[in-house]
């Protein structure tokens, strides 16, 4: 309500919305829920799932409501002070750097956030002539950067031994996991690792669920839960022995796809938290409330200069999704790190939507020789995992044609030469060229670009006048609006394809236990079915034709994700044999004979004997326990 809210803010934030409800699909962690926001996001036009989708985005910055406060938010008072807390660690360690190391850690999205913010931390402290004192993990290594390769983040015992690597040898040790769901066995293992060793390891729980929301199934080759672990960590927490991190942002526009809300958050509390911990550093001055606040705000006005460029990202969506609809391949071109936004969006497409790596692919141009912790495992390995300059020109630009999609993105402080004569190669090849350019005010495009697209999303940002760290905040901004865009689009451009059920991702790819207890969530929704009985035909799709044996059934989750990996359309097949109380072979039948997935299954929801009102989100049986 307005006047209700404790702090100025940038943008309008939505109202609180049904999902803060205490009842609102209250089986179903936050980052899992469906946004009431997008409940009808497959019957949207272009420009209507920008809109929504930044409205989703905004959540973020939405303060706790103050007639209901269910849920604590980034701009909570126990959020803000637990940020200047972890702030102040890391001071610390910046004040006597010698022996000690910040390490940022994830899976997928959130190992790639880690990988981005670690270079960028390690950037700045290049600029002042200090050691660098950032690295990162990922899970899966160096290769899940650039690739898809979701189900690494599965073993608590990797995530260790990972740890204990980069650590040897260092006497302080801060190690920011990053879970956006609190679910990733790594991370889980990493912290509890620490929690027993806090004479060197600081461990700090950065997610977006309430611990009382945390994954609570055994984890293969772990003795704890997440749960459990992140409720010792808050225990800790008294002591000042170990931090939880967890402000609710909302659902996700499109459901459990956390590479959008989840990846944008983390990106912007920890961005916040680690700039403030340098800024106050460098003068001498304890970190404080204020200097936080400064900082999210610059966040909150990214958000309210990318959208308004709304109409252009729109048409973009369209044009990116026509592409893909011809079967052409849409190319991201980022100059810096704005090329490492360009291949996690890419990345991300594949287990979003099922989509071939070659579908959406981002390619970095500029000096990447010490982002990597090791380079060579990037190197000569195949198409998968090529993303350079030199991987553009000799693999891409030959064989594009005019049913392709090259999107540019760069700033006004880039060797606009290089952007020039990259872009007259490509035009050679095809017409279906846009550009996404970041401009600070003052600053204008040579006519000599600007001539050879015909479509540009120009943003313009105001100067700042900070010190040194100052620029960073703009670098910072330029990469998180730049990620919203992308994201925006790739999305936007699947739902133009018709591959979303009201806002979820029906077809995905069963590759880790987080998808496993998503596609489990999902045919209950959609299907008001027993857990018992939505498991039961989820294993029967993932295993037919084998019969299920008693022994099958009894297996560890991770058996049947090996299985359910290789194949395809495992979801809408286990649910289309519970709405029809079919067998696998009609339920495949069933879908082959409709024009796609979605098809299938309004038709088998609208069928004879189903209430055409009612919504499957009423009969949500408690499904992740």
């Amino acid at each position: 309500m307005p006047g209700t809210k404790r702090f100025q803010h940038v943008i309008e934030t939505p109202e609180p919305g049904q999902w803060e409800l205490s009842g609102y699909e209250a089986a179903v962690p936050i980052t899992e829920k469906s946004n009431p926001l997008t409940r009808d996001l497959d019957k949207a036009d272009a420009e209507q799932i920008v809109q929504l989708l930044g409205q989703c985005d905004a959540e973020i910055f939405q303060e706790e409501g103050q007639a209901m406060p269910t849920y604590q938010r980034l701009y909570s008072e126990s959020v803000l002070t637990t940020m200047v807390q972890v702030a102040e660690k890391v001071q610390d360690m910046l004040k006597e750097p010698e022996e000690g190391l910040v390490v940022l850690s994830g899976g997928g999205t959130s190992g790639r956030m880690a990988f981005l913010m670690s270079v960028s931390f390690n950037q700045l402290m290049k600029g002042l002539g200090q050691k660098p004192l950032y690295t990162y993990l990922i899970a899966g290594g160096d290769r899940s950067v650039v690739a898809s390769r979701e189900r690494t983040e599965d073993s608590a015992l990797h995530g260790i031994e990972e740890l204990k690597k980069v650590a040897a040898g260092k006497k302080r040790v801060i190690v920011i996991g990053i879970s956006v769901g609190l679910s990733a066995p790594f991370v889980a293992g990493q912290m509890d690792y620490c929690m027993d060793n806090t004479d060197v390891f600081l461990p700090v729980l950065v997610g977006f669920n309430p611990v009382s929301m945390a994954r609570n199934d055994p984890i293969e080759d772990w003795s704890s839960t997440f749960r459990q672990v992140a409720e010792r960590m808050q225990k800790m927490q008294e002591k000042q022995e170990a931090f939880v991190l967890n402000p609710a942002v909302g659902p996700e526009g499109l459901s459990g796809s956390s590479r959008m809300k989840g990846g944008s958050a983390t990106k912007i509390l920890l961005e916040t938290l680690l700039l403030a911990a340098h800024k106050t550093v460098d003068r001498g001055i304890a970190t404080s409330q204020r200097c936080l606040l400064e900082i999210l705000r610059t966040f909150e006005r990214a958000h309210q200069v990318t959208y308004s460029q709304s109409s252009k990202i729109a048409t973009l969506m369209k044009q990116v999704s026509t592409s893909l609809e011809k079967k052409g391949r849409v190319h991201l071109v980022g100059w810096q790190t704005l090329g490492i936004i360009a291949i996690m969006d890419g990345v991300e497409c594949i287990h979003t939507f099922g989509a071939d790596f070659r579908d959406v692919r981002g390619f970095l141009i500029g000096d990447h020789s010490d982002m990597f912790n090791q380079k060579a495992e990037l190197t000569n390995q195949g198409p998968q995992f090529s993303f350079s300059q030199e991987d553009f020109l000799t693999s891409i630009l030959p064989s594009l044609t005019d049913i392709d999609t090259v999107l540019f993105i760069f700033t006004l402080d880039d060797n606009l030469k290089e952007v020039l004569t990259l872009v007259e190669q490509v035009k050679e090849k095809t017409t279906n060229i846009q550009a996404l350019a970041h401009s600070t005010v003052g600053q204008s495009l040579p006519t000599a670009l600007k001539k050879l697209f015909p479509s540009i999303i120009s943003i313009t940002w105001p100067l700042l006048f900070f010190e040194y760290e100052g620029n960073f905040i703009q670098k910072f901004q330029r990469e998180l609006s730049t990620k919203w865009i992308l994201n925006t689009v790739s999305t936007g451009a699947h739902v133009l394809l018709g591959k979303i059920l009201q806002n979820h991702m029906l077809d995905l790819r069963i590759g880790n236990s987080k998808l496993f207890w998503r596609a489990l969530a999902m045919l209950q929704r959609f299907s008001g079915q027993s857990k018992a009985r939505c498991i039961e035909s989820l294993l029967q799709s993932i295993h037919f034709p084998q019969p299920l044996s008693d022994e099958i059934r009894a297996a560890p989750i991770s058996c049947h994700i090996q299985i359910a990996q290789e194949k395809e359309q495992v979801i809408p097949i286990a649910l289309l044999s519970l709405l029809f109380r079919c067998s696998i072979p009609e339920a495949q039948a069933h879908l082959a004979a409709a024009p796609s997935v979605c098809d299938a299954v309004r038709s088998a929801l609208a069928g004879p004997g189903r209430k055409r009102s009612a919504d499957p989100l009423e009969t949500l049986q408690p499904a992740l326990q």
